[in-house]
């Protein structure tokens, strides 16, 4: 069964480009620098990397545009905004040995969805298309979950609230009541 990377996590690339390793992190909520797109009026944005690790001794030259990612949110897998008046791409760019290129990206979704955010990532290394690799991950799991174990009608149902309950659960961090 294929599992998804979680957002932070690098991917290394198969034979055809050995040595060269991506990642998803830094997933947030963020203002755009440039102000907001009139089409994400009413949602919320986030801001997300996708950094190219090159490993070898040979360069690779890295590709990444709007057309090469696709962010879904919410349990449903609701396609998010890509703001790409805002976002840095990374467009035909050397990655030489033992560097790094990063892309800052922006996004915008309704809030209750960004619990659960999934984005897909298809580089073009050397005018090739790689294999398309996915991360999942969520905004805001640092909310205080409503307590260990307990789950009131309606509440602690988000995957954020799951994953805190569990790690306060974890760490002995839970209610002393």
């Amino acid at each position: 069964m294929y599992e998804p990377n979680v957002v932070g996590d690098w991917q290394e690339y198969g034979e055809e480009h050995a040595g060269l390793r991506v990642r998803v992190h830094g997933l947030e909520k963020a203002e755009p620098p440039r102000g907001r797109d009139d089409a994400a009026e009413g949602l919320t944005y986030v801001r997300f990397r996708v950094t190219v690790e090159n490993r070898t001794t040979a360069y690779f030259g890295i590709h990444l545009e709007d057309g090469q990612l696709d962010i879904r949110v919410g349990t449903d897998g609701e396609s998010a905004f890509l703001d790409w008046r805002n976002s840095q791409f990374i467009e035909g760019f050397d990655v030489y040995p033992l560097r790094r290129v990063t892309a800052v990206l922006y996004a915008a979704a309704d809030e209750a969805c960004l619990g659960q955010v999934d984005i897909q990532v298809q580089l073009k290394v050397d005018d090739e298309w790689t294999h398309r690799y996915l991360w999942s991950g969520g905004v805001d799991l640092r909310e205080p979950a409503v307590g260990v174990g307990a789950r009131p009608e309606g509440a602690g149902d988000s995957l954020a609230a799951q994953v805190t309950s569990f790690l306060k659960k974890e760490t002995g961090q839970g209610p002393t009541a």
